[in-house]
């Protein structure tokens, strides 16, 4: 079964969030279908993208399962980005969250390795 998915996550301004996820993704955009919006290839068709829309900004849960958790949580650190929270449940599992300006939540989840 394909799965094609395009998960977004609302801004209330465009240019001011760009940075910041540039820093978190680690380089610019996949491609920019307009002024407001800019997408990332997160894995083969799998996409994560910013939009500016003000009343819904703030409230976006993202979520992806890894298999390189350290690895990743390494390099966000390194580009400048800290996890907000950490947390671990049952079985070893660890969720790690950040969150941009406006609040809006982008997670890993993996084995720590």
């Amino acid at each position: 079964m394909a799965l094609d998915l395009f998960a977004g996550i609302p801004v209330t301004d465009y240019a001011a969030a760009l940075p910041w996820y540039e820093q978190f993704f680690g380089g610019k955009p996949s491609f920019l279908p307009n002024d407001i919006e800019a997408v990332w290839e997160v894995a083969e068709n799998r996409y994560i993208y910013i939009v500016q829309d003000s009343e819904r900004a703030g409230n976006a849960l993202v979520l992806s399962f890894v298999d390189d958790l350290d690895d990743r949580v390494t390099a966000i650190s390194r580009r400048g980005i800290e996890p907000a929270e950490r947390e671990t449940y049952d079985g070893g599992v660890t969720k790690v969250i950040y969150r941009d300006a406006e609040g809006n939540e982008i997670s890993f989840g993996g084995v720590p390795g």
